[in-house]
């Protein structure tokens, strides 16, 4: 067995999309970075990435690389798969832990669940989302950012 951590953190900014574990939730600020800027899904990536010891979601996707530039996230997550299986390797769990003041996104926690099994080919019930806010405080309380943070159990195939 192989355990990974990740996590990721980006601005919110109004005029863009607020993508989450794969789908698009209705939002006043949304989501600034390179990609499509799904930080929940980089958090995954980076966590099943380090459970391999296979560096990190920048080194396999860079922001310098205008292939990237705007790219759905849910393809890297796919690439990030197909590294694991050429490894020998398939997902036990994921858990993870999404920190933002607005939106509230536990109503659509199902959604990216069900998203983000279709992937990883394994069952919702393998997928913890959970949610909390900063109590107004700092940069995530003031609305200014958001953070996830994934844990990645891998199983030999």
């Amino acid at each position: 067995m192989r355990i990974g951590f990740g996590f990721d953190v980006h601005q919110l900014q109004e005029g863009r999309d607020f993508w989450l574990g794969g789908i698009k939730i209705p939002a006043e600020k949304g989501i600034l970075g390179h990609s499509d800027a799904d930080v929940l899904l980089h958090a995954i990536c980076d966590a099943i990435l380090g459970s391999l010891a296979l560096g990190d979601i920048g080194k396999h996707f860079p922001d310098t690389d205008s292939s990237f530039k705007g790219i759905d996230s849910k393809l890297l997550l796919i690439k990030v798969m197909e590294l694991i299986t050429n490894k020998g390797y398939k997902i036990g769990n994921i858990d993870t832990t999404v920190v933002c003041q607005k939106p509230k996104i536990m109503p659509y926690a199902d959604d990216m669940r069900s998203c983000i099994a279709k992937i990883c080919n394994i069952g919702m019930d393998d997928i913890s989302i959970k949610a909390t806010t900063n109590e107004t405080m700092g940069f995530i309380g003031r609305e200014e950012g958001i953070v996830a943070y994934s844990v990645v159990l891998l199983l030999p195939i």
